[in-house]
């Protein structure tokens, strides 16, 4: 299953619900104001770190572009609107709103 996180982890518990519930090798989708969770350097920068060890980590590039973003994680794969296009047509979407 794909979880899709769009909020801000400073804003609210989307994070904190879907890593509740994620399984292993469930690859989870930072965007649109999620992807302050990825940018390097906050305090979420450990949790992400101990996901990528068992889930794959992506974040929508454009959306990092769009905030400004010039630092992310090491573990966390920037992908553009194909890609997401391929995650969603490979994974049943979980989105955390």
């Amino acid at each position: 299953m794909l979880h899709t996180i769009n909020q801000s982890p400073f804003r609210g518990d989307s994070l904190t619900s879907c890593i509740r519930f994620i399984q292993a090798d469930d690859p989870i989708l930072f965007m649109e104001d999620g992807i302050y969770a990825v940018q390097h350097g906050n305090k979420f920068n450990e949790i992400i770190s101990n996901l990528s060890k068992t889930n794959p980590i992506y974040a929508l590039s454009p959306d990092i572009k769009a905030r400004g973003i010039q630092n992310v994680l090491a573990e966390v794969k920037q992908i553009d609107y194909d890609g997401f296009v391929e995650l969603v047509e490979n994974h049943q979407v979980n989105s955390w709103l």
